[in-house]
């Protein structure tokens, strides 16, 4: 797999996010995307070759790198959803909702995804089948 395919690079020790990852494989079967967790040293790089800094601590946002741009927070869900498999991509109307409305409700949800999904010491290993599909 080339960088050619959408990157989704996400909180590796967040218990929603890894479940938010399993829901995008389960929808994905062509295999569209790769993924790399935020703690790790080749998300780091790829945000700063796009002039982001990586996040300190607990990253508080998802992060599509998508034909060459970065997508964040309800932006970065959208565009996932929308090269999902069966009625997903619908959910894509809802970039239509001023960024600041649909960022607000997604930046409650990551302040407290920890207390109510909880979180892990560390990234969870994939299967066999999907570790060609998450970037080391």
């Amino acid at each position: 797999m080339t960088s050619d395919h959408p990157i989704v690079l996400f909180d590796g020790v967040c218990n929603l996010c890894h479940g938010a990852v399993q829901f995008i494989v389960d929808r994905d079967p062509r295999g569209t995307f790769q993924f790399a967790s935020l703690q790790s040293e080749r998300a780091a790089a790829m945000l700063r070759e796009h002039g982001r800094t990586p996040p300190e601590g607990d990253p508080e946002s998802v992060v599509l790198l998508e034909d060459g741009r970065l997508y964040e927070h309800s932006t970065a869900a959208l565009r996932i959803a929308r090269r999902l498999g069966g009625l997903w991509p619908v959910l894509y109307a809802f970039v239509i909702v001023p960024r600041f409305v649909r960022d607000a409700v997604y930046r409650f949800i990551a302040r407290h995804r920890y207390r109510w999904f909880g979180r892990t010491e560390q990234c969870r290993v994939p299967t066999p089948e999907l570790r060609a599909r998450f970037l080391s």
